[in-house]
């Protein structure tokens, strides 16, 4: 069928109608706004008695109707729609169909629902992620002039509409990805490529300063924490008092002893005046020797313990305890220690490996410590040591014990500084990083 071009003024007026309806469907402020123009405002490009907007994709629906403010899925005109739309499909951007273009089942109700012949415009958008489609139905046959400004309309629709389409998710992309056997290939390759990329395996733990060869600042005797002179982490000197007991009761004994020890005193002398002019009293200034020297010991030993109720610091280094709050007027007993006494130059890292989490350490490995306080500055150490039993921690977590050495001696955190420690392990396949957990608890929930 030959196109014939209509007079002169008629097509400047197409041609302009088709550019106002292409600016409109660009400024189009919603997918409403586009559907309303679509269906009723293209009547003045290409008369028509009916339209319809379909959406296509997984849940297409009709979205407009000529002549109607909005749709509704249940009414059996838009149900035999639906049905129309989905039985035609995708094609050709432009076809004439009428009701022996379809099936039987929809062509039945052609005459009830639509007039004698449809254009079937097809909507595909630059993106491609969702196919619809504008239906442009009347009584007269549609001439091939009036198809070729229907290409032109469809391609503006069809971009306009682009931007209202919704996005391809990350699933529907690998899905189109997955279809291509050569794709597949690739992307089996690169999984196996990252499973076997080696990584170092490594676990998280609470870590601490703490000191390297401390001396224990012990209870000397049996008493009640009376006085507490230093603070904590306070740099001391040699001969410094760091805390003393209450003297009370060693007070009063020392009274009592040294009062003894005079009285044996006198006891002694008035019996060596006796020994003179009588012999029963020689006999008996051994007794009253004895007597005597037992209460001057009594009262030596209780003038000693007197003066080891204040306890000094033997060296200089700094105070470790928490705070003197928690021991003053609290009982000890001899030998308990009360707080500690660290070189500040001779610390190590302690750190608690959670025994769920515990990978293979041996002396040697290297961790890391990151200081809560600092949160810009890490130190790096190396494992001395690892306690081959599990204890439970301050926060009721069974963990190893571990000890490392710091690498850097020049710049050494302070005593009793904390933060999270990195332990690093050996070099494994990312697989089994990934896994090791899950099949951790695999094994422990089968029991094998």
């Amino acid at each position: 069928m030959d196109l014939v071009p209509p007079p002169q003024a008629d097509a400047a007026r197409s041609l302009a109608t088709l550019l106002h309806l292409m600016r409109r469907a660009r400024e189009a402020a919603s997918e409403e706004v586009l559907g309303f123009v679509m269906v009723n405002e293209t009547l003045n490009l290409l008369p028509y008695r009916q339209a319809a907007l379909w959406r296509g994709g997984a849940l297409g629906r009709v979205m407009a109707v000529s002549g109607l403010p909005e749709t509704d899925p249940n009414a059996p005109y838009v149900q035999w729609l639906t049905g129309l739309c989905r039985t035609v499909g995708t094609g050709e951007s432009v076809r004439c169909l009428t009701s022996v273009d379809v099936p039987a089942e929809v062509a039945a109700d052609w005459p009830a629902w639509l007039p004698t012949y449809l254009l079937y415009l097809t909507l595909t958008p630059p993106a491609g992620n969702a196919n619809g489609a504008l239906l442009l139905a009347r009584d007269e046959p549609w001439t091939e002039y009036e198809r070729t400004l229907a290409m032109e309309l469809v391609d503006a629709y069809a971009h306009a509409q682009g931007q209202f389409a919704p996005q391809r998710g990350w699933r529907d992309r690998l899905g189109l990805t997955w279809q291509s056997a050569k794709a597949r290939r690739w992307i089996v390759l690169a999984l196996l490529t990252l499973a076997c990329f080696p990584v170092r395996l490594t676990v998280l733990a609470r870590g601490e300063i703490t000191p390297q060869t401390p001396l224990l600042m012990r209870a000397p005797l049996g008493g009640v924490i009376d006085r507490i002179t230093v603070q904590p982490n306070q740099q001391v000197e040699a001969g410094t008092p760091l805390f003393s007991l209450d003297a009370t009761t060693l007070a009063g004994q020392s009274a009592l002893a040294s009062k003894a020890s005079e009285a044996a005193q006198e006891s002694f002398r008035q019996r060596a005046q006796l020994a003179l002019t009588d012999d029963r009293a020689k006999l008996q200034m051994a007794e009253d020797q004895a007597k005597l020297e037992e209460k001057r010991i009594e009262a030596e030993f209780t003038s000693r313990q007197l003066a080891r109720i204040q306890v000094k610091a033997p060296k200089a280094g700094v105070v470790v305890f928490s705070d003197s709050s928690d021991w003053l007027g609290k009982a000890v007993s001899a030998g308990e220690r009360v707080m500690q006494l660290a070189d500040p130059a001779k610390v190590e890292l302690t750190a608690f490996v959670p025994v769920a989490e515990s990978i293979p350490i041996e002396p040697g490995s290297t961790v890391r410590l990151y200081p809560n306080a600092a949160p810009t500055e890490s130190f790096d150490a190396v494992v001395t040591r690892l306690a081959y039993r599990a204890e439970v921690t301050e926060e009721g977590i069974l963990a190893y014990r571990l000890y490392a050495r710091l690498s850097d001696t020049r710049s050494l955190p302070r005593i009793g500084q904390m933060g999270t420690v990195r332990v690093y392990g050996d070099w494994v396949p990312l697989s089994y990083y990934a896994l090791r957990r899950p099949l951790t608890w695999l094994r422990q929930w089968l029991g094998w």
